[in-house]
């Protein structure tokens, strides 16, 4: 989410300290270079990751970023070659217009993020969504024809650069994590750790309704409490300007 309304992590905490003894070695991949996809590319840099971002226009338009976080611009059909991690951070409309074999070079066990939301009013009718019932995250994860883990899609852009806190801070805020890929979900929630959040896990692909647009969670600045209430309290039912 840009300025829309855009457990705790035990069996992740492992993991993340081994991100942050390997971070030399972690590539990332991103495709998207808008709000979400632009402070990610800057925080993750920062962090002393390597990643590779493209977008839809070129690499020729994102050498302004590139100078600012000392991220390399590439086609989009090389933004996935060697990532362990991939974070798809475009409209859903764009999805089914990526490059066929897009992970076919990434890293063995890669996860896949995907951030996105669906808003018919510019993504048209998607009727597996609309009237098959399929959550945003599963259909783009069969475009995709590979797993995906659900994050960042209710989380603030800004937010990314401004609330990042240390574990155990009375202010960290949470971030619902869904997917059903478990080694990549660990993979995902350890990464959003070192960023400075903590995770709850949102269950499988089919419950990520719970944080889909107008659900309680989505957009919520709230702790792992908070934000586990708010997935409780989600309703299946999409409101009418969210159909197609």
């Amino acid at each position: 989410m840009s300025e829309e309304p855009d457990n705790r992590t035990t069996g992740a905490e492992g993991s993340a300290a081994h991100l942050r003894k390997a971070r030399h070695g972690m590539k990332i991949g991103i495709i998207g270079a808008g709000n979400i996809g632009g402070n990610l590319t800057r925080r993750l840099t920062a962090l002393g990751h390597h990643v590779s971002v493209a977008n839809s226009r070129g690499p020729h338009t994102l050498t302004a970023l590139a100078e600012e976080t000392g991220a390399t611009p590439v086609p989009v059909e090389e933004a996935a070659r060697g990532a362990e991690i991939v974070i798809v951070a475009i409209p859903v409309k764009a999805v089914p217009d990526l490059p066929a074999g897009l992970l076919d070079e990434a890293a063995d066990g890669v996860a896949v993020v995907d951030t996105g939301n669906y808003y018919p009013q510019r993504d048209g009718k998607i009727a597996q969504i609309d009237d098959e019932g399929l959550t945003e995250s599963r259909w783009t994860q069969r475009q995709l024809d590979h797993p995906v883990i659900k994050a960042f899609n209710g989380t603030y852009a800004q937010d990314i650069l401004d609330r990042p806190r240390p574990a155990g801070a009375p202010d960290r805020l949470a971030l619902p994590v869904a997917g059903d890929d478990e080694a990549a979900k660990r993979k995902v929630r350890a990464l959003i750790d070192e960023l400075g959040f903590d995770t709850v896990d949102a269950g499988g692909l089919d419950d990520s309704w719970r944080q889909q647009p107008d659900t309680p969670v989505y957009g919520l600045r709230a702790g792992i409490d908070g934000v586990t209430k708010a997935l409780a309290e989600a309703g299946p039912e999409r409101k009418p300007e969210l159909r197609g």
